[in-house]
């Protein structure tokens, strides 16, 4: 049975086109039970499902920040990039809007070794040691440390893993989407009628492509998370302990790991070099 709340949603959602999907000719079956109708080719989300699937949604992820865990907001298609990374730093949360780094999930630590790569790229600039490169190894640094902010922009504090995943399109980020499954980390998708719905744990059917759509569902996740994040932000048990909220709890650790993941890199290009030093040259021998 529908509630008054869920009939209010339906009438925003409706105002939002967040009931249009895709053309009858490009959909996955598993997503029918989520299907309205069609109309001049177009499949019609039911937007009853779609309103009672959100709130749910809302309530998962408010409850997921307020016991202080991070949420990851995913949209790499070029009409949610904006309104991921807005809604995200919105309510205090990490983002990837860029390609998806292969491995951000199931090799978190790979990814904290980028970060410290950045970061000391950045000390050399601050202490003078980039002054004193030729031009061809600045040009080099300068074309690492643009790549590394571009596709750690989102991520670069993020010193733990997240405890879920906010994804547009799941389909487009289904190597996001399988990480996660790998780690039993929950996924909350706006999956429009082209996705595959079983990988999702919170499956929100709607439009993905259309700006309005995206921006509707992004900002009401947004507020739901902001709302969690003030709960934990207030918590007595952060008072109690005296805690920062949101600190890096587990980043002594964790750089302690990524520092000896790069020195052992370091070692193992200095042993190669050495080897390769003292092979012997093999003289080829002349043909009679």
């Amino acid at each position: 049975m529908t509630t008054k709340k869920e009939t209010a949603l339906v009438k925003q959602l409706l105002e939002a086109g967040v009931h249009f999907g895709h053309q009858t000719g490009k959909w996955n079956p598993k997503m029918k039970k989520f299907i309205f109708g069609e109309k001049e080719g177009i499949y019609i989300i039911d937007l009853e499902k779609t309103a009672k699937n959100l709130l749910e949604a809302c309530k998962f992820l408010n409850e997921t920040a307020a016991a202080g865990s991070y949420i990851l907001f995913v949209g790499t298609k070029k009409q949610a990039q904006h309104i991921i990374k807005e809604e995200a730093e919105k309510c205090g949360m990490f983002y990837v809007t860029q390609r998806w780094l292969g491995g951000a999930l199931t090799n978190f630590l790979t990814i904290r070794k980028s970060v410290k790569k950045l970061e000391s790229f950045e000390k050399m600039k601050e202490d003078g040691t980039y002054n004193n490169l030729s031009k061809k190894e600045k040009s080099t640094i300068d074309k690492k440390i643009a790549n590394l902010l571009k596709n750690l922009e989102g991520v670069r504090k993020m010193d733990r893993l997240p405890g879920a995943l906010f994804v547009v399109d799941s389909k487009k980020e289904d190597i996001a989407v399988h990480e996660a499954n790998k780690l039993s980390i929950p996924v909350v998708a706006l999956v429009d009628t082209d996705c595959n719905p079983d990988k999702i744990n919170y499956a929100i059917p709607g439009n993905d492509d259309a700006i309005k759509s995206v921006n509707f569902i992004t900002s009401i996740i947004s507020k739901s998370v902001l709302e969690g994040r003030n709960q934990f932000l207030a918590s007595k048990r952060d008072i109690e302990a005296g805690r920062v909220p949101f600190e890096e709890d587990h980043k002594a650790v964790e750089d302690k790991e990524v520092e000896e993941l790069i020195e052992g890199d370091i070692r193992l290009e200095k042993a190669a070099e050495e080897q390769v030093k003292d092979k012997p040259i093999k003289k080829k021998k002349a043909k009679p």
